[in-house]
This record gives structure tokens, sequence and C-alpha cells, in this order.
């Protein structure tokens, strides 16, 4: 039985109303047969089918966890299936099923959707069956058609238009659309912001298999950059709104400027939504306007977290946002961090930071923010026990939406007791920061890498030399798998103190491994480079590797087995003449909305103290890195 597109589409409509009004419904079997043996075809059928996503969610949910079904015991059980949404499902099958078979250039063929043997096109919506067991669809896809014409003009400089759409080619309705996507977005990018399409010339001949297709574009004149427009601000003054988006008026219009001009005002944090679109038509001398449509957050936030591990003790915690403080978007925020909380490590007491930041967008340039920040720090750790005042400020270029660079400068007061004794010392600093970041997701990520460097020269004020700092974390990730659930992921922290010995440094510069974030599974700065007193020195050189696997075996639901080595060394570069431990273990990880919840069980495999627990548990949230 064939159709025309005309009733397919009356009936999609009518399976959409009563699909939006219907509960769900109960289906035994769903078959999908094509006429000739295309396996390819039969499975592309298949995953658009409606009915066979109805019968596959109704299996989806008679197969939950007994866990899932504990937590809904006190719920009301399912309403009863109706057969009328499995009706609506029906109907709406022949319209879908039919794009599918145009996306593959199947222009002539016929399709047969049957509920318990009879024809769903024949059942009237108004009178669906009492009771529905078992579906059958079968297409005859009919000949392949080709293109007898793949015009389309007229095509602005250097254009590419897709090789599948070309005379003799497989005449898929899915290369036309993108042959005429492409030829506009090439005009787009060359300025001419009100490009349209004028005219689809495309006819089947079903006696030779053929379509002719040709497209018409009308390019308008090349545009610049107008005035932006700016609508929905209420506290962030209008004139600020314009200075973060940078849009570059009297320039030459490109849709990458505008998408680069939305992502600055979603980065400056004051905005819950940003739309930013072209006026309707060109003003005078060829400019067109920038309509920006914002939607501001809410001003103030807060936030808090927590980690746990056996040895190292719990850790917590909290922010203070505001986010529009002077009415310019400039952000404030105020961070407590307090760790080592109940530590059972040798020598190891517990540690806090309260910080405070300030900046501002859009500084001196749209890509540039300014930043105020300082912090009080107390540290209890197995090598040394300090106390540090910090302040100074800086800037950070967004060179790209994946590369920034920082750089600032830092003055400190520093009450140090270590192996060597106590000393009070002041310095300043010139933190210079690279950071490459493309990773699809900043928590749990599949695939990309990251990279972080970060050179601190430093210049001694009193009672400290001169130096720098080096230290390199990179990581990269590699998924498998049709949904990336198992994921390969490395890391290589690097780091190297130059200028000032040991004895002299400043003791949160020096290096330590062992613990979360280091050697998992080895006690807390467990290494460095010797003892005094029992009081373990730190070092001027550090490597440490890390390698996991990582798997969602059911759900969200995943596993990891990770092994963690590190090195320190008393030399500035690494050259081999210190030591090295490691450790690995096992852990579980349950994805949430704001990233996986991760509980890792580790053990030392090589080096460290001899008397370390042969077992460290480490529970928190996100990935170990």
């Amino acid at each position: 039985m064939r159709y025309s597109n005309a009733s397919l589409a009356r009936s999609g409509a009518l399976a959409v109303l009563l699909l939006s009004a219907m509960p769900a419904a109960a289906l035994d079997t769903v078959t999908v047969s094509v006429s000739g043996g295309d396996e390819a075809l039969e499975k592309k059928l298949s995953a658009s089918s409606m009915l066979m996503r109805q019968l596959n969610e109704q299996e989806a949910s008679q197969n939950q966890s007994r866990w899932t079904r504990w937590l809904r015991r006190n719920q009301p059980p399912p309403e009863p299936a109706d057969p009328s949404e499995t009706l609506a499902a029906a109907r709406a099958e022949y319209k879908r099923l039919l794009s599918v078979l145009y996306s593959e250039g199947r222009y002539g063929g016929t399709i047969s959707v049957k509920l318990d043997g009879r024809e769903v096109a024949d059942i009237s919506p108004l009178e669906p069956p009492s009771r529905v067991r078992n579906a059958v669809i079968v297409v005859q896809p009919g000949p392949e058609f080709k293109f007898s014409e793949a015009g389309v003009a007229p095509l602005a400089p250097e254009t590419e238009i897709p090789e599948g759409y070309a005379r003799g080619e497989i005449a898929k309705s899915a290369v036309i659309g993108d042959a005429a996507r492409v030829a506009t977005n090439a005009w787009r990018d060359a300025g001419h912001a009100k490009v349209d399409l004028a005219a689809e010339d495309i006819s089947a001949n079903h006696a030779s298999s053929t379509v002719a297709s040709n497209l018409t574009l009308a390019p308008g004149p090349r545009l610049r950059f107008g005035p932006t427009v700016v609508r929905g601000n209420e506290r962030v003054r209008t004139e600020r709104v314009v200075a973060i988006a940078g849009v570059p008026t009297g320039e030459v219009y490109s849709p990458e400027e505008l998408n680069d001009a939305a992502e600055r005002l979603r980065r400056s944090g004051a905005f819950r939504s940003v739309s930013l679109r072209e006026a309707e038509t060109a003003g005078p001398g060829d400019q067109i306007a920038i309509e920006a449509d914002v939607l501001e957050d809410k001003r103030r936030r807060l936030g808090f977290g927590a980690e746990i591990s056996t040895q190292e003790g719990g850790r917590f915690n909290a922010y203070w946002m505001h986010r529009n403080l002077l009415g310019g978007a400039e952000n404030l925020r105020f961070d407590l961090d307090i760790e080592n909380i109940g530590t059972t490590a040798p020598n190891n007491g517990m540690d806090y930071i309260l910080s405070g930041i300030l900046s501002r967008p859009a500084t001196f340039h749209s890509d540039v923010d300014a930043l105020l920040r300082a912090y009080i720090e107390h540290e209890d750790e197995p090598g040394y026990v300090a106390t540090t005042a910090e302040a100074g400020g800086g800037f950070t270029w967004h060179i790209s939406n994946e590369l920034e660079f920082s750089a600032g400068l830092d003055f400190r007061l520093s009450e140090v007791e270590d192996a060597f004794g106590e000393r009070e010392y002041s310095m300043v600093s010139f933190p210079l920061d690279l950071e490459w970041d493309t990773r699809d997701n900043e928590f749990d990520a599949t695939e990309g890498f990251y990279v972080d460097t970060e050179l601190r020269p430093f210049t001694g004020i009193d009672n400290m030399e001169n130096g720098a700092l080096l230290e390199i974390d990179a990581r990269t990730y590699w998924g498998f798998g049709e949904r990336k659930n198992t994921v390969l992921a490395g890391r290589v922290q690097w780091g190297s103190l130059f200028g000032p010995d040991i004895p002299d440094a400043p003791q949160d510069y020096l290096f330590f491994a062992g613990g979360g974030g280091s050697v998992r599974g080895q006690p807390y700065q467990s290494l460095g480079t010797g003892e005094i007193d029992d009081t373990i020195i730190g070092g001027r050189s550090y490597v440490a590797l890390s390698g996991e696997i990582r798997s969602y075996v059911r759900g969200n639901l995943g596993v990891v087995g990770f092994i963690d080595a590190g090195y320190v060394g008393a030399e500035e570069v690494y050259d081999g003449s210190g030591e090295w431990m490691s450790g690995g273990g096992i852990g579980v990880r349950y994805r949430t909305g704001f990233g996986p919840i991760r509980v890792d069980i580790a053990t030392p495999i090589d080096g460290g103290p001899d008397d370390a627990d042969s077992v460290q548990l480490y529970i928190g949230v996100g990935q170990a890195f």
C-alpha cells in the first residue's frame, strides 16, 4: 500500500496530537523488515521507529534493578497500558520511516504498518483497538535515485560543496540540505548576513530513478557590524554588556565574531542565558545592528563540597559568590577550604585557607579579565608548619575558548617551622600561567586533553633568595565504544624549583609525594628527600605519573582500575638521583549531574614507608583527574 506525502503528513500530525495526550502502552513484539535484505537500511529504520522505541522503553522499565524497585515501593503502580498510544505511534511511523527512505535516496518506497494484522491507516484514531499485542512493519524501499542534476548558484569564493552533491551520486535528501547549508554559510562567512535560499527546484523522475536538484541563493549586500542593542539586563549596566560582548562595530560581519561575543557574555558568569542575532534588516551604510537578549543570573550563590580518605582525613570546602558587585558584571568570591580533618597521618595536622578574588571582565579588552586576589593560609604538613598571607593581582587573557594566559604580581609574608628551624620571610612573585583545555567534560572527560603550565619567578625581599618555580600538569583521555563508556586516562605532573637550596626555599614550593592527587595507596606526603628528627624534607624536583581505565558497566555505575607513581629529588631538574614510590587499586564511580561520585581503594605497590597501611580509602566528587 502506497501513501501520498500529503496523507502521510496528515497522519503524522494527528499522531503527534494523540501522543501528547496519551499514557504509556505495552507491546509484545515489534518486527521491522525490509524487502531485498538491506541490513543497514533495516537498522536505520528500526532506530527511527516509534513503535520500536516504545517497546524498548517498556522493556527497560520492566528490567529495573531491585534497588530501583525498592526505592519506588511506596509509589502507586503504573497506569494500565492504553492502546491509543500504540495506535498514535503506529500512525506516525509512515512519515518517520518515509523520511529515512528519502535520506537514503529512496523516493519510490512503500510502507506497511500493521497492528495485530490490521493496516494502521485503515484504523480510525477515534476507534482504537481495545488491545494491541504485535506490530509488523514491512518496507519496500524501491530503487536508489541518483542525481541527474546537482547545482547551486551563485557560490561565494572558495566554497566547497559536499562531494555527495554531484551528478551520478545517490540523491540523498540530507545531501541536498547539506549543500544548501554549506553554500549559505559560506556567504555568511564572507559578510553576507542576510543571504537567503531564494529558490529550490527539485524534481524526481521515477521512470529513470533520478533527481534533478537546482538551488538558487540570494546573497544580498556585504554587511558590517552596527551598534549592539541590549535587552533584558536589569542590574548590569548596558555599556558594560556591550563592552563584554565586544562586537567589533564597523568591521565586516562574521558569524564567528558573533559566536565569540556570545561566549564572552556567558563566560562573565553574570547571565543565565544569552542570545545574539542580527537585526531583521540592515541599516544605513550597510551596517546591521546586533540584538543581544540576556537574562541575568541570581546575584549571590553559596556552595560547598567534601571529600574523605582513611589517612588524610576529611576535607570541607565552601564558597560564597556575588556575580555583579558594582553593576559591571564584577565577580566577588570567597572560598574556605579545610583539609586533613581528623587525619591519622604522622606529623600532620589540619590545614585551612581563606581566600578572596575579585574579577572584572572586559578590562582594556573584551577578552581580558582583571583580577585582585588575597588569601590567608595555615598548613600543618608532615614536613613543615607554615602560616602565610599573600595578596596581589593580574590579568587573564582568553585567547580562545580552549586557551588562556594569565600574568600577575603577588606579595607574600610567611612564618615557617620545619626541620631546619623557624624563620620568617617575605617575597614578590610574578606568576605566568598558560592553560590549554580541550576536554569534553571538565569533571568526567571522555576525550581531549588538558595542559596547565605555570612559571612563577620570585625575588626575595627579606630572608629569601631569588628563584623560580615551574609546574606542569598534563592530562589526556581516549574514549572507546559507541557512547565512549570506556576511557583510558593518563596524567603527568612535573615540578622544578630553581634558585634557593632546600633549607632556604619557600616550604610550599618544595615537593612531596604520596596520597590523593599524587600517589594513591601511599601515605600522605610520605616521600621527600630525607628526614631530620622524624620530620620529612621536601625536594626541588618532582614527577608523578597516573593511569586509569574507566568503564561505565551499567547505566550510571562505573568501575575504575588505576596505578600511580611519584618521584622526588633534591636536584632542580629530574636526573634520577631521587626516589620513586608507587601505588594502585580499584574504584567505583556513580555518575550524577554535577560529576561522578568517586570511591577508590588503593594499596602500596613499591617504595614508601615500611609501616604504611596496606589499604587506603578515598571518597570524593569528580574523577581523580
